[in-house]
């Protein structure tokens, strides 16, 4: 049976890969792009399989509308997918007050206000998928980016919270999250804090890393969609998934560090305790 999907952000990047993934394979897909018009050769292509919806996920009020609209065209909602997005770049000291609202606005509350407009849908349905578009920079802190840090790891709070919450109705939760890829995500759709020179040789570090990175180390964004109908189709799809080899290689050496730090302040952790 052919699943329906609810996909934000599906002008570009992920997002578009994920729609069209969707609907070669005869699914039907309610795509929102913050410009309709970036969706016109889908809609010419898979004609009324797809209902292009033109949205900005930080007003609450045009999300309810748009879930709303998709309900009435499809009937249902199988899988949500909260890629709406962008990164922003600056040092902590760097960025402004604005620009970190901004980001949470986007990447925390855009995100916040669909899973709360499709959970109604979903929970008389007795069933439905929440895919939450994360990054390895949701469980580790990356330097220059600590603001769109801050945005990811409260989406992953707020969505184990939310997967707990659902799961007695049926509902599956998962966080992907991605490492390098070939996306727009560092350029023209990014944000850029006004630099100071003291963090320039940071930067100039992260620069040259990435430049003398292996092609393997830059995920291909068609095969992320292959990846994401695999988790939609499982029977048992995870909470968590990393997406790309970097982080596969980055993260189980974080975690080792992590409980090596934790062990060996053990005893302070007692402390602090008492009794």
């Amino acid at each position: 049976m052919p699943k329906i999907w609810f996909i934000t952000g599906a002008g570009r990047g992920f997002g578009r890969q994920f729609a069209t993934a969707a609907l070669s394979r005869g699914d039907k897909v309610a795509a929102t792009a913050r410009t309709k018009s970036t969706l016109d050769d889908l809609a010419a292509q898979y004609d009324d399989a797809l209902l292009p919806l033109e949205l900005d996920v930080t007003n609450r009020t045009d999300v309810i509308s748009a879930v709303n609209a998709a309900t009435e065209a499809f009937g249902r909602l199988d899988v949500v997918v909260n890629n709406a997005g962008y990164g922003l770049f600056g040092a902590v000291e760097e960025i402004s007050e604005q620009e970190l609202r901004d980001q949470m606005e986007v990447n925390l509350f855009g995100a916040f206000h669909v899973t709360q407009a499709v959970l109604p849908q979903l929970r008389t349905q007795g069933s439905g998928h929440i895919i939450q578009i994360s990054t390895i920079g949701g469980i580790a802190g990356l330097p220059n980016l600590g603001g769109y840090s801050a945005s990811k790891w409260a989406l992953e709070g707020l969505s184990e919270s939310l997967a707990a919450e659902v799961a007695p109705f049926g509902i599956n939760v998962t966080l992907i999250e991605p490492g390098l890829f070939g996306t727009d995500w560092a350029g023209s759709s990014a944000v850029h804090a006004t630099p100071q020179p003291q963090y320039e040789p940071l930067r100039d570090a992260a620069n040259a890393q990435i430049a003398t990175m292996p092609p393997g180390m830059i995920g291909d964004p068609a095969a992320a969609a292959d990846a994401i109908l695999t988790i939609v189709d499982a029977d048992k799809p995870p909470l968590r998934v990393l997406f790309g080899t970097l982080p596969t290689m980055m993260v189980p050496t974080l975690y080792a560090d992590r409980l090596a730090t934790w062990e060996a302040w053990k005893a302070v952790s007692l402390q602090a305790n008492g009794g």
